[in-house]
């Protein structure tokens, strides 16, 4: 390694402190960025008895095709969904942008959706396994199951025999030889399908095949450990939660790259109608909105007798208002991520000086360096400038306060470079007190039992990395946690075989699989899978935002109802219901809540009803409209509550209804939208005779969120903002004659509602759901829509040019969104917003932004 190598890197490293970087406009790709694919949607039709022009046909979906037919409509079918009762409907591909409007006016259409592009599963760590003596495999691969309950439920026998699970994701290696060695009846994966190929990367065709086998990704074959059945010759002594449940692998995913939604609803309908008792997937990217095609379809399916398991996201790092769809489908279970207790690292040792060892972070040992010629130890090279400089750097971060500094340890990205962290005690030792003085020093890298398992300072938290709640439309999302960091599972057999992972794609696969513990208990009747959410939240146990006492519980934004007790909550004697009290904003405030106890057991019991507040979550940055990055910051102040009986005795199957009136808090700012949230405790006797119900609340209207970024702070230049064809800010009146076109830059603070964005896309890029006649803005015509874009997400920290930091449209024609030509002439761009439960009829309900006057000029052809 070259030290002024390093040395440059010192920039970079120091950019982690600042909570924004400015990235510069002119480098911003000119190219149209948004997350619809073009000239693609789904359209949903309604059953056969509600279609006026049904005539003979058979199914609703031809009485829709012939009348679009009939009306000189031109599209293209590439799926069709008919499930009755769920979803029916088609992906197609529309040439004509005309065209979408009218698909919207037919009779029969109850719903057209673009198609959306969904990103790969990201686990936030992945290493291969290479032996059991491995550092990094966790040292009790019971562990998960002691921190829930499972283990008691094996003891009993319980390990989910007869349960069908269907998993959605890269498909699986069943080929491994602790996942049955192949598929089909008598094995662990008893089927499946690949509906995509190993060459699908989300933008070229699909190559569906019965076979789900994936040995190139690997995502789901780590899934599938949560149904592994622990047996002789196991080399980690790790099993499944749901050893005794069956596998069928649907294969969404290619080797890399991404998947669109229309596929997702493709394997839902399929595991449906397959037979699967419990869907999960361990996949989908931040949304903030319950309407995507996939996550509507997801909840009807847990709303229909059956379980749905879905990841609540890794997003953590960029705040509330940002979990993943298809995971906030209303009735599914998302899942939260909780971290193991021990972080595995290695450890250094000095010579010439007496310190205990030094711990560094990394997995792996790092490298023997080349012996020095006056070193007295042929394989203990001299103290290294790289290390002296690794030492300055970590002296640095403990004298700047870096947020990652301190007795603990974070994993920074360094690129090739051969570097690591050490805590800032052990570089102020070997810096201030050895190098400094000149004492001779060296040190060396053990690669055999300079493995140490240190105590994670976050064990038994919330991952960090679990995406911030509620849904912009305030669902409670995400639903309950299960462990999800540091997982050991199988990997696919020429990929390594066993791999660590962490994510709430690792968590996701636990709830699905203590699902399977349910049923096999309780049957697969509707009235248990439409319960099963409230069991698992209501039973769950609460988890702080730290590990002092004095600070207040992790906010119910991101820990949903705490970690899963499978358990206890297949034992439990006492039913609340609703589990979730959703108080919403303070426009919309709903403070008197009720729900019912009621006592299952063969004898009578006594509880005690008490609030449990939970931090309150600041979810803006005071002074400013983006939101809060994680870790959130909390409030202790809470609401107040009363509770209505506070105490009750009920006799055997009897029931007892309670209100609960809530007081928001009052000395929280407005201007933060803090997010108040916690339990109403039922306490009885026992453990197994308690249960919970969880609140979430809003002080603040969301309305008033701002939702365009109107800032200056990430890009230098107040956005939004056209840029002409290299790269500049347009600020005065520009003639286009579109040999190049302009771009359109903008970012989203907040989640924005319905009809969002207008004239935000040009042809042949076009998203236009809904018909439009012209109208007029401030008393001035609107002469034709660019685009139209619903329930979009807002916007990362992330403004690079890979990141997801803006959204970016290039108009490259002088063509509206309906197909027909702009006229020459001058014009304005005009992107409005409607606000957060805002009316879409109700001008004073949009943010807008006028660009500076825009020029058509095309010379005749």
């Amino acid at each position: 390694m070259k030290a002024a190598m390093f040395w440059a890197l010192l920039p970079s490293l120091f950019s982690a402190s600042v909570v924004y970087g400015v990235f510069p406009i002119s480098q911003v790709q000119r190219v149209s960025k948004l997350p619809t694919v073009p000239n693609k949607f789904i359209i949903e039709v309604a059953q056969l008895s509600d279609i006026p022009t049904k005539r003979s046909f058979i199914r609703s979906l031809d009485a829709v095709y012939a009348n679009l037919q009939e009306r000189g409509v031109s599209f293209d079918v590439t799926k069709e969904f008919d499930s009755l009762g769920l979803f029916v409907g088609a992906a197609v591909t529309i040439n004509n942008a005309q065209d979408v409007a009218s698909i919207s006016k037919t009779p029969g259409v109850v719903a057209i959706r673009p198609v959306v592009r969904i990103q790969p599963p990201k686990p936030v760590l992945s290493h291969v396994v290479t032996s059991v003596n491995d550092p990094q495999v966790p040292p009790d691969g019971e562990s998960t199951h002691v921190l829930t309950g499972v283990d008691k439920l094996h003891a009993q026998g319980l390990i989910g025999t007869g349960i069908k699970i269907g998993i959605i994701d890269t498909g699986i290696d069943y080929t491994h030889p602790f996942l049955g060695g192949g598929i089909g009846p008598g094995h662990k994966v008893i089927g499946g399908f690949d509906f995509v190929g190993d060459a699908y990367d989300g933008t070229n065709t699909p190559v569906p095949d019965p076979d789900p086998l994936d040995q190139c990704n690997g995502h789901g074959t780590h899934v599938g450990v949560r149904y592994y059945r622990r047996r002789p010759g196991n080399p980690f002594n790790i099993s499944g939660v749901a050893f005794g449940a069956s596998i069928t692998s649907y294969r969404v995913f290619g080797c890399s790259g991404s998947v669109t939604d229309d596929i997702l609803v493709e394997a839902l309908l399929r595991g449906v109608s397959e037979g699967q008792d419990i869907l999960t997937m361990s996949l989908g990217g931040a949304d903030g909105w319950t309407e995507g095609t996939a996550t509507v379809v997801s909840s009807r399916i847990s709303a229909q007798g059956k379980i749905v398991t879905i990841a609540a996201g890794n997003d953590g790092a960029f705040g509330s208002w940002f979990t993943s769809g298809p995971g906030n489908a209303i009735n599914a279970i998302s899942a939260a991520s909780l971290d193991n207790t021990i972080i595995p690292l290695q450890n250094a040792t000095l010579h010439g000086v007496q310190h205990d060892p030094i711990t560094y972070f990394d997995t792996f040992p790092l490298p023997s360096l080349p012996p020095s010629p006056s070193s007295p130890h042929p394989t203990i090279p001299q103290l290294s400038m790289m290390l002296a400089i690794l030492f300055l750097i970590t002296l640095l971060i403990c004298r700047n306060s870096w947020s990652f500094n301190g007795n603990g340890f974070a994993d920074i990205s360094v690129g090739n470079f051969t570097a690591v962290l050490i805590q800032a005690a052990d570089g102020e030792f070997v810096l201030a007190q050895q190098f400094a003085a000149g004492t001779p020093v060296s040190i060396s890298f053990p690669q055999v039992g300079g493995a140490f398992n240190f105590p994670d300072p976050a064990g038994g938290l919330i991952s960090s990395f679990t995406s911030y709640g509620p849904t912009n439309d305030f669902f409670f999302k995400p639903a309950v946690a299960a462990p999800g960091g540091n997982i050991l599972s199988t990997f696919p057999v020429p990929l390594g075989s066993f791999a660590v992972l962490s994510g709430t794609s690792m968590a996701t696969p636990f709830l699905a699989a203590s699902s399977a513990l349910l049923l096999s208990v309780k049957g697969k009747s509707q009235a248990v899978t439409s319960n099963a959410r409230t069991l698992f939240e209501s039973t769950a146990q609460s988890i702080g935002s730290s590990k002092t006492d004095s600070d207040p519980l992790q906010t119910l934004t991101q820990q949903g109802a705490g970690l899963v007790q499978v358990f206890n909550a297949i034992h439990t004697t006492t039913i609340v219901s609703p589990g979730e009290l959703i108080l919403n904003d303070t426009a919309n405030f709903k403070p008197v809540q009720t729900f019912t106890v009621k006592n299952t057991d063969k004898k009578a019991k006594k509880f005690k009803l008490t609030h449990v507040p939970a931090g309150t979550a600041l979810t803006i940055q005071p002074g400013t409209i983006f939101a809060a990055d994680g870790p959130v910051p909390l409030s202790s102040t809470a609401a107040s509550v009363t509770i209505v009986p506070n105490q009750f005795t009920l006799l055997p199957g009897q029931t007892q209804p309670v209100v609960v009136v809530f007081k928001l808090p009052s000395s929280l700012d407005p201007s933060t939208f803090p997010v108040f949230s916690g339990f109403i405790q039922v306490n009885g006797p026992t453990v197994l005779d308690s249960a919970k119900v969880s609140y979430l609340g809003l002080q603040g209207s969301l309305k008033n969120k701002q939702v365009i970024d109107d800032t200056d702070t990430f890009f230098g230049v107040p956005l939004p903002a056209l840029l002409d064809s290299q790269g500049n800010v347009q600020s005065g009146p520009v003639n286009y004659t579109f040999a190049d076109g302009w771009t359109l830059s903008a970012r989203i603070s907040l989640q924005a509602d319905d009809h969002e964005q207008k004239l935000f896309e040009g042809f042949p890029f076009f998203s236009f759901p809904s018909p439009h006649n012209g109208g007029s803005f401030a008393q001035v015509k609107i002469v034709g829509p660019l685009a139209e874009l619903d329930f979009v997400s807002r916007n990362n920290d992330d403004t690079t040019d890979g990141g997801e930091g803006f959204n970016t449209l290039t108009v490259t024609t002088p063509t509206f969104a309906n197909g027909t030509t702009i006229p020459n002439g001058s014009y304005r761009v005009l992107v409005r917003a409607l606000k957060v439960t805002g009316n879409p009829t109700n001008e004073a309900d949009y943010e807008s932004w006028l660009s500076p006057i825009v020029g058509v000029q095309v010379p005749p052809s």
